[in-house]
């Protein structure tokens, strides 16, 4: 290498190896200012060879034709030389290894070469010792995360081969969720003799205790590659207690009080997912097939469908990981009342949902994933069926009050990525079918309800703004043969603030125009009108769903995030809740949704999450119409303080 004069200055004092690596006639120009400078870099250029960023054409294309050569050896070449189990003895050194996380592993002392003092690699390697840490470690290698495979010896005898990885992982999910919202005044008796009005007190409290467990057994590369096959289980356990100011709202009998303490274990997780084959070997594009109780989302933001189901699932993947494909057929499994999670000691339910997706990468313009989907939702539930509190959620009480089938089609179409510095995020669905007894004819009606929402936001160094919009079509007459207010099957919205908003975390009891029903469902944004977004069934004569709003993120620290949301919300069309109600007219506006919200994470990691919320609903002509209590029912607020520690 050239040495430039200009960057060795005349008085620099150079040390004896660097003094030996400098050019004589750089240093005799560095002690001579009267010499000739040496020749520069730049002025011995070699010909043909140009400087980077200056080189105006590209070299021919060269085309590579070497019949006779010889692949590189599979990795399976190595492993009579080196089995992964000990130490890296010294005349393996030289021997190419099959994987990276036993590179690292076998310089490692054991613990009885360890026991007897330094070992003499962290002589010869003193950083090496911030490599090996114990097995019990989460934020280093660690066997029971699946970073390393299990040891040859040590794995049980039914798993043949090589390359077996166990992952155990566990959840604590802490929540103490202070609230208030609308809360009638039970009819046979009531906690106050004083109480006349349709509305009691709001205030409320939600303590929750979440564990959740889950194993894996793997077997494959997975580092570029899904593993060829996997076993997974995850069982969890809550525990929750709520007290409220009125009766029948825990209990639909009076006499069981204001409080309630339950516990429930439920199986979320248990499938086999077997690897099919590749497509291409050299992209590892490939098709698998999935098996047993397993997490589906059927969209990006989870409007549809977000839930964990029995079902079978074929999946993969073409053109370099550009092109996902989905085709699943999932069997509803009951749900816990109170902790939300699969019951499967209740008989499966009468549900049915089949569906098919296909994604593409950078499509229509680079940046963003298009996605098109088809859903069908085949409901045949004509039992009456009771919660464990006692009450009806199939059917709902409203109308009729008679069992009801039906089939919906979701036709659906979305968009997630960017255009630019442009964040972007939209999902459109049409619902086509038939509901063979519509609870306010008693007679079959054609479905046809349509919903779009969408997602814009703009990062400016630590900062994001979002602006969000969202229509979900209400029903306009529920007495003709057509039903037009757009309902999920089971949703769980990332959107607008999520479970920091009011409205989304919060459910609103339609009092005065049903018997244990809901206008919204908790974790969801769409009214429904339903007895229960868990266990109910979907409704399409609903008032349907308006939103804009406003949202921002700030990154304070690596470790803390705020966020902030003000929305507002509308129904789309109240005549449905008029005849319900038996009002001549109702206003649109349901109100104001202001939120703020912090997440900290002491470790900067998903291992310790710390979150802390607090939401009001500033009500709207509509909402205090429906729910106002002698001019006082006009903000309700929303604390939700949660703690999520996992390994």
């Amino acid at each position: 290498m050239i040495v430039s004069a200009a960057l060795i200055a005349p008085a620099l004092v150079l040390s004896e190896p660097l003094r030996q690596s400098v050019p004589a006639a750089a240093l005799a120009a560095s002690q001579d200012p009267g010499a000739e400078p040496p020749i520069t870099a730049d002025d011995a250029l070699i010909d043909g060879r140009r400087r980077p960023g200056h080189q105006k054409e590209l070299p021919d294309k060269v085309e590579q034709d070497n019949p006779g050569a010889v692949n590189a050896p599979e990795p399976e070449a190595f492993y009579e030389k080196y089995d992964g189990d000990g130490p890296l003895d010294a005349d393996m050194l030289d021997t190419g290894l099959p994987d990276r996380w036993r590179i690292v592993s076998s310089l490692c002392p054991t613990r009885s070469a360890s026991d007897q003092g330094p070992p003499a690699i962290y002589t010869l390697f003193p950083k090496l010792a911030y490599m090996c840490h114990s097995k019990a470690d989460p934020f280093h290698h660690n066997t029971l995360k699946g970073d390393r495979p299990l040891a040859r010896g040590k794995k049980p005898g039914f798993l043949k081969g090589d390359d077996w990885f166990f992952i155990a992982n566990g959840v604590s999910d802490t929540l103490v969720e202070p609230r208030s919202f609308p809360i009638p005044v039970g009819n046979q008796t009531t906690t106050d003799s004083n109480e006349i009005d349709v509305f009691g007190r709001s205030h409320s409290l939600v303590l929750a205790q979440t564990f959740v467990a889950g194993f894996s057994l793997l077997k494959g590369l997975t580092a570029f590659k899904p593993p060829i096959v996997e076993y997974r289980i995850a069982i969890a356990g809550n525990i929750n207690h709520v007290e409220v100011p009125e009766r029948r709202v825990l209990y639909v009998e009076p006499s069981k009080g204001t409080k309630r303490t339950d516990g429930f274990i439920g199986l979320q997780e248990a499938f086999i997912d077997y690897h099919i084959g590749r497509f291409d070997t050299k992209r590892y594009d490939f098709v698998s097939l999935r098996v047993g109780i397993q997490p589906f989302q059927s969209d990006f933001r989870g409007f549809l469908f977000n839930d964990n189901q029995l079902g079978v699932r074929l999946f993969g993947n073409r053109d370099n990981n550009r092109v996902q494909f989905n085709l699943a057929a999932f069997w509803r499994i009951e749900k816990d009342t109170n902790s939300g999670l699969n019951d499967i000691g209740q008989p499966l339910r009468r549900d049915w949902i089949f569906t098919g997706n296909l994604y593409r990468q950078d499509f229509p313009v680079v940046g963003l994933t298009s996605q098109i989907s088809v859903t069908w939702n085949r409901n045949r539930e004509t039992k009456l069926y009771s919660d464990k509190n006692g009450f009806p959620v199939r059917p709902a009480l409203l109308g009729t009050l008679r069992p009801r089938t039906y089939d919906v089609v979701y036709l659906g179409y979305g968009v997630d990525g960017h255009i630019g510095r442009l964040n972007l995020t939209g999902q459109v669905y049409g619902a086509l079918g038939k509901d063979r007894d519509s609870f306010l004819t008693n007679a079959p009606a054609n479905i046809r309800a349509w919903f779009a929402a969408a997602e814009a936001s703009y990062d400016r160094d630590w900062m994001r703004f979002r602006a969000s919009g969202l229509y979900a079509s209400g029903d306009s007459n529920p007495y003709d043969n057509t039903e037009g207010g757009f309902d999920a099957i089971l949703e769980n919205p990332q959107f607008a603030g999520a479970d920091a908003s009011y409205w989304i975390r919060q459910t609103i009891p339609f009092a005065g125009g049903g018997r244990a029903v809901s206008v919204n469902g908790r974790n969801g944004i769409l009214n429904s009108l339903r007895s229960s977004k868990d266990q109910g069934q979907s409704n399409f004569n609903n008032p349907g769903t308006v939103l804009t709003g406003l949202g921002a993120d700030f990154d304070l620290t690596p470790n803390l995030r705020v966020s902030a949301d003000a929305n507002h919300l509308w129904f789309a069309n109240t005549k449905v809740i008029q005849v319900l109600r038996n009002e001549g007219s109702i206003p649109k506006d349901i109100g104001w949704d202001l939120s703020l919200s912090t997440i900290y994470r002491p470790k900067a990691a998903q291992n310790v999450i710390f979150r802390l919320s607090g939401a009001m609903l500033q009500a709207g002509s509509g909402f205090r119409d429906l729910f106002d209590k002698r001019g006082h029912g006009q903000q309700f607020y929303s604390i939700l303080a949660n703690a999520t520690l996992s390994f």
